[in-house]
């Protein structure tokens, strides 16, 4: 086992220790069942299912099921909190149907893709690396956890209480949130769609106001489900209000668009078009496109782009 290996082994135990630590905090307060905390049990249901997925990845050497097992992943851990947990309220149903809803839609939209495109560049390299794959699928596991975690909480607490303004509040975020989501990548999708546009970055609707509005739309409707969650946390149960914090940080400062800027940059970058286009369009929250001459607008003169090419 080379230095790489052993570090991306270690790196999938502190992520599982990770894993346990949240589970531990949103167990507090939870029902149990056969004296195991239900929250705790759907945790590691979450990782469960990423290494029975990963055996059969790792034989085939392929990732083409690794977004297909994540929302899989999303919708069985909550359902199982749902059928383990006596008692449960319409807050708790509510929560359900958001999670499940958002995971329905958004997996068959980016297995579909992947299909089509016939690969996942994420794991062009480390599909061929034992320990790196592994620590994609330990990681999708965390992921799947964190992100359910006040929603979980709230399933799986003791404490009910009927349907408040929390919930009306949570609920009109949520689907802000995930109708920003879904017209986005629609969009997208219908530029991509058109052979006039291979090779070119979109620019319309809401590409115009954010360069990333998809991410946006998923952002807000995490932080949605933890105010609906809010009003029957309690103790530790609190520590799961990470879950649109480990959102932000994911696809702000890790995967997501540090990820899409670098690729963007190195297609397009130093492009008169897309130079433009990204002096005038924020990065993550929708805004009014920048008006030439406004403040932190500018645009590369034409020399310019012919030293950067």
């Amino acid at each position: 086992m080379n230095r790489e290996e052993r570090g991306s082994v270690i790196a999938t135990v502190v992520v599982v220790l990770i894993g346990a630590g949240l589970a531990f905090a949103g167990s507090q307060g939870g029902h149990r069942i056969a004296g195991i905390p239900v929250y705790a049990l759907c945790i590691a249901v979450a990782f469960l299912i990423q290494w029975i997925a990963f055996i059969a990845a790792w034989r085939n050497r392929t990732e083409k099921f690794y977004d297909l097992t994540g929302g899989i992943t999303y919708s069985t851990v909550t359902l199982l909190a749902v059928l383990l947990t006596p008692n449960v309220d319409a807050r708790s149903l509510l929560l359900a149907l958001l999670v499940i809803l958002w995971a329905v839609r958004l997996t068959s939209f980016l297995f579909l893709r992947i299909r089509a495109a016939g690969e996942d560049r994420r794991f062009r390299e480390i599909k061929h690396s034992f320990g790196r794959f592994l620590l994609a699928w330990t990681l999708q596991g965390l992921w799947v956890a964190f992100s359910l975690a006040a929603a979980l909480a709230a399933v799986t607490s003791t404490l009910r209480l009927d349907l408040d303004l929390f919930a009306v509040v949570g609920l009109l975020v949520w689907l802000a949130g995930f109708a920003t989501e879904v017209i986005a990548d629609r969009q997208k999708s219908a530029f991509n769609a058109r052979p006039e546009n291979k090779g070119r970055f979109i620019s319309t609707g809401l590409w115009s106001w954010s360069r990333h509005p998809n991410y946006f739309g998923e952002i807000v409707l995490w932080i949605g489900v933890a105010v609906i969650a809010l009003p029957v946390l309690r103790g530790w149960q609190h520590a799961t209000l990470i879950s649109p914090v480990f959102i932000i940080l994911l696809l702000t400062r890790i995967s997501g668009i540090p990820l899409l800027e670098r690729r963007a940059d190195q297609k397009w970058g130093g492009e008169a078009e897309y130079e433009s286009y990204k002096a005038r369009t924020s990065v993550l929250i929708p805004l009014p496109p920048k008006k030439r001459g406004s403040p932190g607008h500018c645009e590369r003169s034409d020399d310019t782009v012919r030293e950067r090419k």
